[in-house]
């Protein structure tokens, strides 16, 4: 396995212990977004992607979150020490969606990581500084060219995508006004007498 880039995106100053969010790419194939770099007690640490783990309402069924003290569906209240404990008693309220199996394949990752952090931080400094980290998202081209795809199968020739996933951001082509007046015709019940 080969660290082929990381991409960092720094975080404001005025944020706690957030200091950035980074991809990496292995082997110029796979790509693992939304590491996160946390400055702790000995120093800045990488804390893989992760979700919010749920349990579900004794009474109703419904998913809520671990930390929820009320189920969002009835309204029951839920047992506040439901999350399962770490060694140290904490409550585990989220799960690593990918994560490194041994700790050299994590010190490796954690190294390159912290290391293109550094180096992007020295960027920032620098006039005329771009974060490279948003430059993921697909061709424009590419996906308008999808959405016509989408309609063709939908036997739909009129079959539009809304104009910031059809073009570059801050280029859209549209008025406000011209925007306005489509919205119209397209919301629920439009055209009905």
């Amino acid at each position: 396995m080969v660290i082929t880039e990381v991409r960092i995106k720094l975080v404001e100053e005025n944020n706690e212990r957030l200091q950035a969010f980074c991809s990496v790419t292995f082997d110029n194939m796979f790509v693992v977004r939304d590491l996160k770099i946390i400055e702790g007690t000995k120093g800045s640490f990488v804390a893989m992607p992760s979700r919010k783990l749920t349990d579900r309402c004794p009474t109703c069924g419904c998913k809520n979150h671990l930390r929820a003290r009320f189920c969002n569906q009835c309204g029951q209240r839920l047992d506040e020490n439901r999350a399962a404990r770490d060694n140290d008693g904490r409550a585990k309220l989220h799960a690593d969606i990918a994560h490194p199996i041994n700790s050299a394949a994590r010190e490796q990752i954690q190294s390159a990581i912290i290391k293109a952090f550094h180096e992007e931080r020295e960027r920032a400094k620098l006039p005329g500084y771009v974060c490279t980290y948003d430059d993921y998202d697909c061709d424009y081209e590419e996906a308008a060219s999808y959405t016509s795809v989408v309609a063709e199968m939908n036997g739909r020739s009129n079959y539009r995508a809304h104009p910031s996933h059809a073009t570059p951001r801050g280029s859209h082509l549209r008025s406000h006004a011209e925007e306005k007046a489509t919205r119209a015709e397209d919301e629920f019940g439009a055209g009905i007498m």
